[in-house]
Formats: structure tokens, C-alpha cells, sequence
């Protein structure tokens, strides 16, 4: 453990190296960056792969329940490590740093070309990772193991092509009903950022160990004493700004409230992307956009912007639910929002199998996206470029933010059979019945359960889509008269 401990600590210093690269890294320095960052999966990769482990792990014996996980997580990173090459590691680590920064020029210019390149080196690499992680089957779930362990293509599969046919059905009776007013004006980015700071202590989170940046995709970082958020503004909608903070303090706060006794070990990271996930948009969504908060949302805006083009909180709860069919994944509404990952899962699998080429991308997910969305994608900020998450080579992370959903669903059912009066509190602001609840089921025990069994635990029954689609028919049938 006090080997593992020492690991902990320099993977923890990468990550920060990342995040200085997304919020402050001068851009002249990415080529150094590169460099750097892969010296130090260089050294990670060397401890992670260390035979002594192996020999460790053969005489441990656990005291307890959180020992017996403690092994197992360190035994599972084990055997997957010494599977993987050193150089493929580091040249991962090298491709990816670089990558990232060529992807944004390339979306900043809307040239797919500038990028396509490099892409398909970050694939070559990703399918090398997965042959040698892959003892037989899909190369894909390979990948997904890293982010959801125990999910296949497979299970993932199957899940969309259950929640496919009632979330069609449900965006096509909510886009022929009469759609409610947006939020239009102008809002400037200091007032924006001063109210999600605001927003963000509203909801718990310890400013004394997290900061906000800005960035161009909102992302968090860290764990233990030190989690940051990033942000971003766009002066003509504030919810953007404000539901993306608010999404990363639930993936911080999960990080921030994992037992102590849990730091620096394998335990003291959030279980899997799909639990992180779930955190994110219970916070974002059946928290942040439902009737009850966002009626306190509503008097916050106005002080601080003076009257809106929305009148009301009722007013103001239809324009944060507004149903659209817009490009943006993560300006996405909740009907359509899964609907996005569905096109991602099944384009980045065939990518990962060699189904699909890389030049061949655009075109893909331009075709898909109109046969999906009914929309001619018209540049490819708005399409192919518009995640960061394959330029840093995130195979099969995707998927688990339905997966996220989906167990928000399940949590947000158990949640509120257990808070009395969680509305009320709510509606003034006040967010700790919600959040505390969600601290003592799911957040406070790190990784001490698998995936799967986290959320069962915190629920009292076994996770599936019928919540979230239960909770999403219930929602837009009453805003939108259905």
C-alpha cells in the first residue's frame, strides 16, 4: 500500500500537468508538453508493471471488506499493466498530448483535414492498447473496461436498442407540440462567471480544495484534497455556462467526498466513468433543471441581470427544458441527449474494429447525424470536431455517459423516496438534502464496490434504463401537454 501510495501521488501530478494544459499551458510549450508527459507515463507505467507487485499480491491476505477491494483494484490494474508495452505507453502518452492541441486549432479553423492525421495515428495506437489488453473478442471492450468495468459492446448495445424506441417517440411528440419560449438577451462573462461560482457553493462544493477555469471543453480534475472545475461562457446563453459548471461539480464533489481513509489508493477514485457520470447529471439535470431549483435559479438571474426575456419561474423552467434538435452534445436537452452517445458508440466501435476509416469519418457521422437529427451538419465545429475526447484517444468513454444517465435515473427514484421534503428545500436554494443523501449512498465510498453494485447499494434494487425513462416521459409529457 505504501508502494501504491507513491503511484498515486505522481499519477495525481500528471493529471494536474493535463489540466494546466487545457486551462493555462502557453501554447508554444505543447511539443515540451508532449515530451513530458510521456517521461512520466514512462515512469507510472515502469511502477504499475513492477513484478514486485505480482509477488506483493501473491502473500497479501485482507483484514476486511475495503482491504479485499483495495487488492482486487490493485490486482486488476496490475494484470491489465503488464500487458501493455512501455514504449506504446509512453508514445500514447506522447501522440495524445500533442493530439489534443491539434484538434482545437483544427476546430477553431473548421479544417477536419488539419486533424485527420493525427487521428488516425491515435487510433493506430488505441488499436495496438486494445489487441494487447485483449486476450480474445472485441477489441472495443477492451477499451470500455478502463472507463466501466464489466460493460461489454455487447450490454451497451442492448441497452440503446431498449432506451432507442421510447426516446424516439418521445422527441417526436415533443417536437410537434408547441415549444416554449428560450432565454434570449445579452449576459457578460464576468456576471456569468460570478453566478455560477454562486451556484456552484449552492451546491456543496469545497472551495477550499477546488477552484474554476475556464476552458474550451469543461472538464474536471483531480481527486482528494485538490478537484478542480473548468467552465465555459458564451455571452448569448447562460445556461451553458451554468449547467456545465454545475455538471463538473458533481463529478468533483463525488471525488472531494470519498472516505479519507481512501486517499492515494485505488479506493479513492470515483468507481467507474458511468458512476462519475451519474453524479454529474443527477446534479445537472433532476437537481439543476428541475421545477423546484430552477424557481430559485430564476430569482438569482434576475437579480443579477435585471428582467428576462422569460417571465416567471414557471416560465424560466420551460426555457431550461426547452426541447431542441441542435448539434451540440453537451448543450443537448435530455430527450435528445442520448440519442447523441447512440451515434458516438456505434461510429467509434467501427473506428475501433476497422469497420470505418478515418477518412471516411466525416462523411459518417454527417450521414448519421441527419438520418438521427434530420440536420445537415453545416461545419464541423457543429459535427466531427466538436469533442475533445478522441484527440486524447478516450475510446469507449462515449457510452458511459448514458450509462451516467441512466443510474441518475435510478439514484433520483430512491433519492427522493428518501428525503422528505426535498422540493421545498430545493426551491429556496438549498441543495443539502439532495446532495448529502447522494454523499452517504454513492460518493463517500470511492471505489470499495464495483460499478453496478455501487448503485444497487445506493438504491435498494438493480439498476436499469426504465427510471430515467420513466422520469423523462413524466417530465416533458407535462411540460410539453402530451
Amino acid at each position: 500500500m505504501a508502494y501504491q501510495r507513491d503511484t498515486e501521488a505522481l499519477g495525481k501530478i500528471a493529471e494536474r500537468t493535463g489540466w494546466d494544459q487545457e486551462t493555462m499551458m502557453p501554447q508554444g510549450a505543447a511539443d515540451q508538453r508532449g515530451v513530458e508527459m510521456a517521461a512520466m507515463e514512462g515512469v507510472l507505467h515502469a511502477r504499475r508493471c513492477n513484478p514486485q507487485i505480482g509477488a506483493w499480491l501473491a502473500d497479501a491476505e485482507a483484514a476486511d471488506d475495503a482491504a479485499a477491494a483495495q487488492l482486487y483494484q490493485i490486482d486488476r490494474a496490475y494484470k491489465r499493466a503488464v500487458k501493455v508495452p512501455g514504449d506504446l505507453a509512453q508514445e500514447l502518452a506522447r501522440v495524445t498530448s500533442l493530439a489534443q492541441g491539434i484538434w482545437a486549432r483544427a476546430r477553431a479553423a473548421e479544417k477536419v483535414a488539419d486533424f485527420l492525421p493525427t487521428l488516425r495515428r491515435v487510433i493506430e495506437l488505441k488499436r495496438q492498447e486494445a489487441a494487447a489488453l485483449a486476450d480474445v473478442g472485441d477489441l472495443y471492450d477492451a477499451l470500455i473496461d478502463d472507463y466501466e468495468s464489466g460493460a461489454t459492446a455487447a450490454s451497451l448495445g442492448g441497452m440503446f436498442e431498449r432506451m432507442r424506441p421510447r426516446l424516439v417517440a418521445l422527441r417526436a411528440a415533443v417536437l410537434a407540440a408547441k415549444a416554449p419560449a428560450g432565454l434570449s438577451g445579452h449576459f457578460a462573462q464576468d456576471a456569468q462567471l460570478r453566478l455560477a461560482r454562486d451556484v456552484a457553493t449552492a451546491f456543496g462544493y469545497d472551495w477550499t480544495r477546488g477552484r474554476i477555469d475556464l476552458a474550451v471543453h469543461p472538464f474536471s480534475s483531480g481527486g482528494g484534497d485538490d478537484s478542480r472545475i473548468t467552465t465555459r461562457v458564451v455571452e448569448s446563453d447562460p445556461f451553458n455556462c451554468l449547467y456545465s459548471t454545475i455538471h463538473e461539480v458533481g463529478h468533483s464533489s463525488y471525488e472531494l467526498a470519498i472516505d479519507p481513509d481512501y486517499g492515494m489508493t485505488p479506493l479513492g477514485h470515483g468507481v467507474s466513468m458511468g458512476v462519475h457520470e451519474s453524479q454529474s447529471r443527477i446534479y445537472e439535470n433532476q437537481i439543476g433543471r428541475g421545477r423546484a431549483l430552477t424557481g430559485w435559479m430564476y430569482g438569482q438571474m434576475v437579480e443579477r441581470f435585471g428582467p428576462l426575456s422569460v417571465e416567471g419561474p414557471e416560465a424560466f423552467y420551460a426555457a431550461v427544458n426547452r426541447v431542441h434538435a441542435g448539434f451540440i452534445r453537451t448543450e443537448a436537452d435530455e430527450v435528445h441527449y442520448n440519442l447523441h452517445i447512440m451515434m458516438r458508440f456505434d461510429l467509434e466501435r467501427a473506428l475501433i474494429r476497422g469497420d470505418l476509416a478515418v477518412a471516411d469519418l466525416e462523411a459518417a457521422w454527417n450521414d448519421r447525424f441527419f438520418a438521427d437529427f434530420g440536420q445537415v451538419v453545416d461545419r464541423p465545429s457543429h459535427g466531427v470536431l466538436q469533442d475533445v475526447h478522441w484527440s486524447v484517444g478516450l475510446f469507449g468513454y462515449f457510452p458511459t455517459y448514458s450509462l451516467g444517465n441512466v443510474y441518475a435515473g435510478c439514484l433520483n427514484k430512491a433519492m427522493r423516496a428518501a428525503v422528505p421534503g426535498l422540493d421545498a428545500a430545493l426551491a429556496v436554494g438549498d441543495t443539502s438534502g439532495a446532495v448529502g443523501w447522494l454523499r452517504e449512498n454513492v460518493q463517500r465510498h470511492g471505489g470499495l464496490r464495483n460499478p453496478r453494485d455501487t448503485i444497487a447499494h445506493a438504491c435498494g434494487f438493480e439498476p436499469s434504463e426504465g427510471p430515467l425513462l420513466d422520469y423523462l416521459e413524466a417530465k416533458f409529457g407535462d411540460l410539453y401537454r402530451l
